[in-house]
């Protein structure tokens, strides 16, 4: 993979009218990201007059590194030899109106991971560390990032 450049394009479409200022406008918008199929309905943060019952682009934030460290995890843990049966996480992005200009200035990830066999929760620590360094997400941000992972062991 030496030398390969990555690239991930999608596609935003909104159509509407702003003519009766920025109170009225809707804030609905689709995205995608070919190949992929799906296409997501988002909005703007319900803060900023966005429907609650849709995603925004700070929860997409968020979801892309819990979804990241998720993913750096499993394989960490995979190439480890460690069974992996669960994992599960509860992540918050924070973003200040008092600290312009206006961004999530903290994101923490609290996975909880349930492993089967005997491993040592130091070791499970450690393999946490490694996967968050090697998250193309969390390497991507500026933004503070920090991983709170409990463990659960299961007998083999």
């Amino acid at each position: 993979m030496a030398g390969t450049t990555h690239r991930y394009s999608v596609a935003c479409t909104w159509q509407g009218s702003t003519a009766d200022g920025y109170d009225r406008y809707d804030r609905g918008h689709e995205a995608t990201g070919p190949p992929a199929d799906a296409t997501l309905s988002l909005t703007s943060d319900p803060s900023f007059r966005g429907d609650a019952q849709r995603l925004n682009p700070e929860q997409l934030l968020v979801m892309a590194a819990s979804s990241c460290q998720l993913l750096s995890f499993l394989a960490v843990a995979a190439r480890a030899r460690i069974d992996v049966v669960e994992y599960r996480d509860e992540a918050e992005g924070v973003m200040p109106e008092d600290d312009p200009p206006l961004r999530i200035t903290r994101i923490v990830l609290r996975p909880a991971i349930t492993v089967r066999g005997d491993v040592g929760g130091s070791r499970l620590t450690h393999l946490c560390e490694v996967a968050h360094r090697e998250c193309f997400i969390a390497n991507s941000l500026t933004t503070d990032l920090v991983v709170e992972p409990t463990f659960i062991i299961l007998s083999a």
